[in-house]
């Protein structure tokens, strides 16, 4: 059908997404995201100590690391230590995730705290990186509420936090972009926004003909209620107690 796309979504509609919280039961700040058929699993650990560059400052870090596991996609993926090397997709994208998280996070009310954040892919059908941020919210939201510093008090993070692909495929301006459609995609973007509006990363390519401003336009006008909508399950998924001790509401 025309305007439909090859899964039969519309062009502003997002794939199926799920929070499953305190998936793992050793670790309090873990969360299972899934958006279609991409799956990873984010957990988030709270340590007494900082990196030597924030410490004696009396603020705390946030920080992230990203792997995809080996069967994730279609063919194996050699696991990074093996190469003793960490690639550059990997470094570029736990970078995102890391300074996506400190841009929502209030790092003078953590004070000299660290949160590491895992993200491992255990399923790619695109979009992995944004799927990591949304459930990597989740995960430091539950393990900021679980370490008991803040109990019954508002949580030291400003504001919700999402990302979702965009792009045009054939023409057509849509978002969260399967691997089907990311792989023939004449643009591919990804944005990470905050729940008051803010944009704190947008990343686009043209991978053929340059695209134009309107084009532009319509990606963040589409990317922007795609993340109103995850933001809302974000909040759904928290419950109303958890999500009235973060940020705005």
């Amino acid at each position: 059908m025309e305007g439909l796309r090859f899964d039969g979504r519309e062009q502003e509609q997002i794939r199926k997404l799920r929070f499953t919280r305190n998936y793992i039961s050793t670790c309090p700040g873990s969360v299972l995201v899934e958006m279609g058929k991409t799956r990873v699993l984010c957990t988030a650990t709270v340590e007494d100590r900082v990196p030597p560059h924030v410490k004696g400052t009396g603020r705390g870090w946030v920080t992230a690391e990203y792997a995809m596991l080996p069967r994730s996609s279609a063919q194996r993926v050699v696991r990074e230590r093996s190469t003793l090397k960490t690639g550059g997709r990997t470094h570029e994208i736990q970078r995102l995730i890391g300074r996506s998280l400190r841009a929502v996070t209030d790092l003078k009310a953590l004070g000299e705290v660290s949160v590491l954040i895992d993200c491992d892919v255990i399923e790619a059908d695109g979009g992995t990186r944004t799927a990591s941020i949304n459930g990597a919210f989740v995960a430091l939201v539950d393990a900021l509420e679980a370490d008991g510093r803040w109990r019954g008090e508002k949580l030291p993070v400003k504001d919700w936090l999402a990302a979702v692909s965009c792009g045009i495929v054939a023409g057509m301006v849509v978002v969260d972009l399967a691997y089907a459609e990311d792989s023939i995609a004449d643009v591919d973007m990804n944005m990470v926004m905050t729940g008051n509006g803010g944009i704190v990363e947008l990343q686009g390519t043209a991978e053929g003909e340059p695209f134009t401003k309107e084009g532009y336009d319509r990606m963040i006008d589409i990317a922007e209620e795609a993340i109103e909508k995850i933001i809302r399950e974000q909040k759904k998924v928290l419950g109303a107690e958890l999500s009235g001790r973060v940020g705005t509401i």
